[in-house]
């Protein structure tokens, strides 16, 4: 299929980390002959995802990049028709909340479409300050900083943080954001079987007594919407004089009876020492955070590069952020609570149809299919009878796991998911997963 002068293949230690997005075009790797040139060796990546990108659109399976046209609830219009959003990380449904999207145009009139620049030099505002402010309120810390991104927030402070002599010892599951900025970082980059606190304890052990240790998880993982064991990586952290850190992406909004993350989920304030979440899920804007103590976040401020030399956020989504986090304490309660409904039907009316949903318990719900082909064959049926929903293919997760992840919010309706599970179990019964 890929008709170049080099051989073309997938890199498997791809798997579970460094493609969340399920379409694993990123790990595509060349051999050459001894002779090529550059010019080959560009050619032959490039012209590998050309190919399989084209080959995915002739055969009618290429549902990436769908322009929405049109935000309704849990619903969207795309290329004229309308379907159930199943593919999105809005959980607690704030996207077009009133008092947010108020807010993001009044900083609007008053500053703005940007800045001045960099936060380190003419960019930073009031409103850069509130923000943080609020981040470090929320998380429970004394302070915060906030970056342009979620994956160069993993990806500046990792890489800052963790020098050469020092260990990083992440999940083997973790965002490709956490992987990335490992792999940048000068220490000694190990990785821990999946959830397995045993080890864990044994990598903590193989690590020298006088080296910075620096345990990274997520406390949601993307792929499979399972939660980090957070009471025994805390016990291990402090026997071995680690430090933690823990991705909050997947579980702001989310864990916790108000919606606090994991510490509140399982009643353990403040153990976390490196607190990491996003700004573009469940806070309906654009960025990450990292909350720690006054001196941790001092040190990001003046060392973390993607922060020192990244355009401060614009006024608006910093506006925004601001009152989300505002609409979270004021309405977390009862919108978790209708997010937790939603989750439990819908994982109850898979598991009754017959689907494997893996060990989730949470928004992230796999639904496991097998193979590649069962997974596109699926995601079809679905995109064609109403519910986006994006498959999961290897290497981002192991062959023979190939799934499609549907994602729960607060926005849908016991009628909509009704809807999808109706139209989840006819593509189930068509392509024999049920």
């Amino acid at each position: 299929m890929l008709n170049t002068r080099s051989e073309v293949h997938i890199d498997q230690n791809g798997q579970n980390g460094h493609n969340p997005n399920g379409w694993p075009f990123d790990r595509l790797q060349t051999t050459l002959p001894a002779d090529a040139s550059v010019g080959d060796a560009f050619t032959a990546k490039i012209d590998a995802v050309w190919q399989r990108v084209e080959s995915a659109k002739e055969d009618d399976y290429y549902y990436y990049l769908q322009p929405v046209d049109e935000i309704d609830g849990a619903w969207v219009w795309t290329q004229g028709q309308r379907k159930l959003m199943f593919a999105t990380y809005s959980y607690l449904g704030l996207l077009k909340h009133p008092r947010i999207v108020a807010a993001a145009a009044v900083a609007l009139e008053k500053y703005g479409a940007g800045t001045h620049g960099v936060r380190l030099l003419g960019g930073t505002l009031d409103l850069h300050v509130k923000l943080e402010q609020s981040i470090a309120a929320f998380a429970g810390r004394e302070d915060a900083i906030a970056y342009s991104t979620g994956y160069v927030t993993n990806l500046a402070t990792i890489s800052a943080l963790v020098g050469r002599g020092d260990w990083v010892i992440s999940d083997k599951w973790n965002h490709a954001s956490i992987v990335d900025g490992c792999l940048l970082a000068q220490g000694e980059f190990k990785r821990f079987r999946h959830n397995d606190m045993a080890d864990l304890e044994r990598v903590l052990q193989q690590a020298p007594a006088n080296a910075g240790k620096l345990i990274v998880a997520d406390a949601v993982f993307s792929m499979d919407g399972d939660i980090f064991d957070l009471p025994a990586a805390v016990a291990l952290a402090r026997r071995y004089g680690a430090r933690l850190m823990i991705d909050e992406a997947h579980s702001l909004g989310v864990l916790g009876a108000t919606g606090h993350g994991i510490e509140e989920h399982f009643n353990l304030p403040g153990v976390i020492d490196i607190k990491m979440g996003t700004l573009s899920k469940t806070i309906p804007g654009i960025g990450g955070y990292i909350a720690g103590d006054r001196k941790l976040i001092n040190f990001l401020r003046h060392t973390a590069r993607a922060f020192i030399f990244s355009a401060a956020l614009p006024p608006p989504v910093a506006a925004a952020i601001i009152e989300a986090f505002a609409v979270i304490e004021d309405e977390g309660v009862a919108r978790n609570q209708t997010l937790t409904r939603n989750v439990d039907y819908f994982i109850k009316g898979l598991k009754a149809a017959g689907f494997d949903t893996g060990l989730t318990c949470t928004p992230i719900v796999p639904i496991m299919v097998g193979t590649e082909k069962r997974a596109l064959t699926m995601t079809k049926f679905c995109q064609d009878n109403g519910v986006f929903v994006l498959p999961v293919l290897p290497p981002a997760v192991p062959e023979g796991m190939a799934r499609l992840r549907a994602n729960v919010t607060a926005a849908h309706t016991l009628e909509d998911i009704q809807f999808a599970l109706d139209v989840f179990v006819r593509a189930g019964q068509a392509v024999g997963v049920i």
